[in-house]
């Protein structure tokens, strides 16, 4: 049955087998590629104005307070002043984008499910959507608290699941929502995980699950419909590809006195 609907998708088609308004959105999306996909798209811009204006407000107050306090105060106090100011409001809009990036993302009725669809579907946009905030904060501030506490709870409130005592020591990570970390994993630096993968003019969304005591070396690779076993070692610049089923790692035998 899956191999007759993968037969199916007609990724040149520029009608949509959906009917009533997403049908007619879709069709208009599909015949008119290039301009469906900015007017699609184009809501993302208004989040970005809300999550980065939003995130400033804290900060440019602080600056704006700081500029009254030092205003008949002497030219290098006054830009001591300022530019203690700016570095702390720059530390004030990461810590807040943090926090509303996941909220702004909560709100949204559109929720990211496995699929396996055409680029030009209804059913992509919502990816699109959550990896957009998702590389918001990546491209603004992640890299800065990783690794910490505060990068791991920044994911889960993007909805990927982490396991207790995991250490994941990079921010090259696409659809959080979409993995699954066990307890006492440790992600190496500039690994690459992401729970999709392009082939052929569709995109395939699917879970990335990396089971307890796991270890991803650095800048290894693991992508959608991938699932790593308990204990298992996956070597730096590695790459788990897509149905890739790697089984937990056979334990050491105790060493005999």
């Amino acid at each position: 049955m899956e191999s007759e609907k993968k037969i199916r998708i007609d990724v040149n088609a520029t009608t949509s087998e959906r009917g009533g308004l997403s049908g007619l959105i879709e069709g208009t999306l599909r015949k008119f590629r290039n301009v469906g996909f900015v007017l699609v798209l184009f809501p993302i811009t208004l989040l970005y104005i809300i999550c980065i204006g939003v995130s400033l407000t804290p900060g440019i107050s602080l600056v704006q307070a700081t500029l009254e306090w030092t205003n008949e105060s002497h030219f290098m106090l006054k830009s001591l002043g300022l530019g203690l100011s700016l570095a702390t409001a720059y530390l004030s809009y990461g810590l807040s984008l943090i926090f509303v990036v996941p909220l702004v993302n909560k709100l949204l009725p559109l929720k990211v499910k496995p699929m396996r669809e055409s680029w030009f579907s209804l059913s992509v946009i919502p990816w699109y959507y959550h990896n957009a905030l998702v590389y918001l904060v990546r491209y603004s501030f992640l890299d800065f608290i990783t690794p910490s506490p505060l990068n791991k709870l920044f994911y889960q409130m993007m909805g990927m699941k982490i396991g207790k005592g995991s250490m994941i020591n990079t921010s090259n990570i696409s659809d959080p929502c979409m993995i699954e970390i066990g307890d006492y994993v440790t992600v190496g630096g500039s690994a690459t995980l992401m729970a999709h993968y392009g082939q052929k003019g569709m995109l395939i969304i699917d879970k990335l699950v990396i089971k307890d005591k796991a270890t991803i070396g650095l800048k290894a690779s693991l992508f959608g419909d991938v699932v790593v076993g308990k204990g298992v070692l996956v070597k730096a610049h590695e790459a788990g590809m897509p149905k890739t089923r790697i089984p937990d790692a056979e334990p050491k035998p105790k060493k005999v006195a």
